[in-house]
């Protein structure tokens, strides 16, 4: 990859960010929103941050803009760390069994919402109860 001019180097060129490969054609704005933990605000901030301007496409940033990039991405906590942290904010509830965590444990839903009909996001697909009629 060493003699190859730049237009063919930029063919091999993938931008990574916390980990994960953002997309190429994109606009820089939207393409960080794939990295778990960044949505549009907190890209929009990022790049701010990082002095890049929203509307490139991310096969047209620099090297140098991208080692901005990830340096400003690094003062948030994202990906696998970010995971981990709601998995044990999860499983403290769940510990300390408060309605929440039992909420959780049982696949319904958290937060005040009716059950006797909706709540089909959180419950699966219906299962028919013999002889149970309105």
């Amino acid at each position: 990859m060493a003699g190859l001019p730049s237009a063919q180097l930029n063919r091999f060129f993938v931008a990574r960010i916390a980990g994960v490969d953002i997309p190429r054609d994109k606009r820089v704005e939207i393409s960080l929103t794939y990295v778990y933990g960044i949505g549009l605000t907190r890209a929009q901030k990022i790049l701010a941050k990082a002095g890049v301007s929203p509307d490139i496409r991310v096969k047209d940033l620099e090297d140098a803009d991208v080692q901005k990039l990830r340096a400003a991405a690094e003062s948030f906590t994202l990906e696998g760390d970010l995971r981990r942290q709601e998995g044990m904010a999860l499983k403290r509830l769940q510990d300390i069994g408060c309605v929440r965590g039992r909420r959780h444990r049982m696949g319904l839903p958290v937060r005040g919402q009716r059950t006797r009909t909706n709540a089909r996001t959180r419950r699966g697909a219906r299962k028919t109860v013999a002889g149970k009629k309105k």
